[in-house]
């Protein structure tokens, strides 16, 4: 088994993604927002945001509140599927992504797994 994980800035094709995934046979997909360091830190340099005082006595608890009161900028996309699926599930994140070399089009790897526990098989159907 192998964990896919695929990051992007382009929440609509993200979720678009997450679909053909679970379309091409993977055993389930997650979706997480979530949003990257150097844009939170761009966040807070660029907008000259005012944060409370109590919060602003370090720069990690300015960037936890930020955090808190920004929203989510990308999707976290997981699958944990059989090594044989891995190609097609690429192939349908370059479909609609485009290229991944290409700047802001998402990040995609692919991780081995040595146990999967409670991973349904795919053929079987089970929720």
């Amino acid at each position: 088994m192998k964990l896919i994980i695929l990051i992007t800035s382009n929440i609509e094709n993200g979720f678009d993604v997450a679909m053909r995934w679970q379309e091409a046979g993977a055993p389930g997909v997650t979706v997480l927002k979530s949003v990257g360091l150097h844009s939170l830190q761009r966040k807070i340099m660029r907008d000259s945001l005012e944060v409370p005082l109590h919060v602003a006595s370090s720069m990690t608890s300015t960037m936890a509140y930020v955090l808190r009161e920004m929203d989510h900028t990308n999707h976290v996309l997981l699958s944990v599927a059989p090594k044989e699926l891995v190609p097609t599930l690429l192939d349908e994140a370059r479909t609609v992504m485009g290229d991944l070399l290409e700047p802001n089009h998402g990040v995609a790897f692919v991780v081995p797994l040595d146990e999967a526990i409670g991973v349904r098989q795919p053929e079987s159907g089970d929720g």
